[in-house]
């Protein structure tokens, strides 16, 4: 009797069981589509109403600002650098990130401007402005309510742009950066803002796209071919060189500018800058020239990492560039789902940058 009572007991357990791992099971494989899905703001963007513009002459619309920007002096470094930021808002509310998002900022202070902006900080004053980023929904999909978020993220960066070149830049060499999102951005920025205007092309050091697919043909500036020249363009997507169809797919997922403004779909073939080498060419470069990796993470800004040389080769091939797997652990991705599709907490080329930074000063200053 005892045994006909535990009976249904037994199936009751083992069919909570298997239910329990049918839905684990199914959150795996569909875990990152759940997460996707709680990024979408879910609203038309024609119908969204974007948080409140930022003030460029206000410093609380910089994420960094030098003392005096308006006066530099003799102690500063020789050029100014015009910094745009990676994406470090998720979304899940808004299409475009409210200035001053703690969470957004937090990413940036730790993640982002010690591993991407720090290479130029011994180069030239930073200049970086807060702008209503486009969350990371807005880069995982084609929609155009998407592309929308982008563009109207552009609007910010072209501001701040122009109010450090009519109050803050005097005339100083500078260097335009620009991350993932924000290389995006100021592809646009020197289409748009510098290749037309001499006064700023002929002071311009060099444009560096990071992880950024700009197309080949007719580029607003000429690609990098050496690093003794200024006024190019640097700009490449990288890829592991173990990953065979990846290159492919990045390309064809990439949208660019086209001469309207709007974001399309990548026609034809990309520009591929080897940070190793200081030129767009398809030469391989051995791990013997990489100068050097960091993992800047987490450290005070201005503090120089340790430098991790030899880590890794590159090569450009199809349009993007196929890097070889780290040798350190430190070098390798980490964090949540959504932290591993921000740009990673480690620049692969952070000494290459900032001796190619430091070059084309040179090459444009005489010096």
């Amino acid at each position: 009797m005892t045994e006909d009572r535990q009976r249904p007991r037994r199936w009751l357990a083992v069919s909570l069981l298997a239910a329990l791992l049918f839905l684990g099971l199914g959150f795996a494989i569909f875990r990152g589509d759940l997460i996707r899905y709680s990024l979408d703001p879910k609203s038309p963007y024609q119908t969204y109403k974007p948080p409140p513009a930022p003030d460029y002459a206000k410093r609380s619309a910089w994420h960094l600002l030098p003392t005096s920007p308006e006066t530099p002096t003799a102690a500063d470094p020789p050029a100014d650098v015009f910094f745009v930021s990676p994406t470090t808002y998720a979304g899940g509310v808004e299409w475009n990130s409210l200035i001053g998002d703690g969470r957004a900022d937090r990413i940036f202070r730790r993640v982002m401007a010690p591993n991407y902006a720090g290479p130029f900080v011994r180069v030239g004053r930073i200049f970086a402005p807060r702008y209503r980023q486009a969350g990371l929904y807005s880069l995982l999909t084609l929609r155009e309510d998407a592309r929308e978020a982008r563009r109207f993220a552009y609007g910010d960066v072209a501001q701040a742009f122009r109010y450090w070149r009519d109050h803050d830049w005097q005339g100083r060499p500078f260097l335009i950066v620009g991350v993932e999102q924000g290389g995006t951005l100021a592809a646009r920025l020197v289409a748009e803002e510098v290749a037309p205007n001499p006064q700023l092309r002929a002071r311009l050091a060099g444009a560096y796209l990071i992880e950024t697919v700009v197309p080949a043909t007719h580029p607003p500036l000429p690609p990098c071919m050496r690093r003794d020249e200024a006024g190019c363009i640097a700009a490449w997507a990288s890829v592991p060189e173990t990953e065979i169809d990846r290159g492919r797919i990045l390309l064809d997922r990439a949208l660019v500018w086209n001469a309207n403004g709007e974001l399309q779909n990548l026609q034809g073939p990309a520009l591929c800058f080897n940070p190793i080498l200081g030129a767009s060419v398809d030469e391989p470069a051995p791990a013997r020239m990489h100068e050097g990796a960091a993992n800047a993470t987490g450290l005070e800004w201005g503090a120089r990492p340790a430098f991790l040389a030899r880590q890794v080769s590159a090569r450009c091939e199809g349009g993007v560039l196929r890097v070889s797997t780290p040798k350190s652990a430190s070098l390798k991705r980490s964090g949540t789902w959504i932290e591993q599709r921000m740009a990673p907490g480690f620049n692969l080329f952070y000494a290459d940058l900032e001796n190619d930074a430091r070059a084309r000063v040179a090459a444009l200053t005489g010096r």
